[in-house]
C-alpha cells in the first residue's frame, strides 16, 4: 500500500519497517526521518538542537550505547556511512509532530501526516489485536481449567484401577489355611 499526499509518495510498509519499540515507546529514528525527508541527518539534529525546548524527554530521547548496538545487531546488513559515530535520536509520535514545525518545509508537513496516520493505523490494530488476544487469553484459561479436571478424572481412574487390581490380587492369591472338601461324613 502507497501513501499519497499531493507530491509526496510513500509507502506505508517503509514508514511502518522503521518504527521501532525502544524503553516501551513506538519511535523513529533520526536518521530515518531525515531520509523520509530528504534532509540530512545533520541538519535534522541542528535544527532539534536549536529547538530543544520543543523536545521533552517524552518527545525525544537519545539512544544509548547498548540501545543503539541491539538494534543495530537486529538490522544484520548495514549501510556504509548509515550509523554515525553519533548516538541517534530516538522521536515518539508528538516529537515527530514537533519535528515538522522546526524543519519548516512543505515536504516535512506532508510525510509528517503520513507518519502520524500510519502510527492512527499501527495503533488501531493493536486495539484491535489486544480484543483478540483477551478472547484467546480466556479460551487458553477455559483449557487449563478443562485440563485439570481431566487431570483429576484420570488420577481417579488411576485410583479405581489399582482397587480394581488389589481386589483381583486378593481374589487370585493362594489361600492358606484349613481347606474343607465339599462333602460331610455322617
Amino acid at each position: 500500500m502507497s501513501l499519497k499526499n499531493n507530491s509526496v509518495d510513500i509507502a506505508e510498509e517503509i514508514i511502518v519497517s522503521k518504527i521501532y519499540t525502544i524503553r516501551d515507546k513506538q519511535v523513529m529514528l533520526s536518521q530515518d526521518l531525515a531520509e523520509l525527508y530528504e534532509v540530512e541527518t545533520r541538519v535534522l539534529n541542528q535544527q532539534v538542537k536549536r529547538n530543544i525546548g520543543k523536545f521533552p524527554e517524552r518527545y525525544m530521547f537519545q539512544l544509548t550505547k547498548d540501545e543503539n548496538d541491539r538494534l543495530r545487531s537486529q538490522n544484520v546488513i548495514l549501510k556504509r556511512g548509515r550509523h554515525a559515530k553519533y548516538l541517534p535520536y530516538a522521536f515518539t509520535e508528538h516529537g515527530i509532530l514537533m519535528l515538522a514545525s522546526v524543519l519548516n518545509s512543505v515536504r516535512a508537513d506532508k510525510v509528517n501526516m503520513l507518519i502520524i496516520d500510519t502510527f492512527i493505523k499501527l495503533r488501531e490494530l493493536m486495539v484491535m489485536h489486544k480484543d483478540a488476544i483477551r478472547q484467546f487469553e480466556q479460551v487458553q484459561d477455559k483449557l487449563t481449567e478443562h485440563d485439570n479436571q481431566i487431570s483429576v478424572i484420570f488420577e481417579y481412574l488411576k485410583q479405581l484401577e489399582a482397587i480394581k487390581q488389589q481386589e483381583l490380587e486378593q481374589k487370585n492369591r493362594k489361600r492358606v489355611g484349613f481347606k474343607s472338601s465339599g462333602r460331610q461324613e455322617s
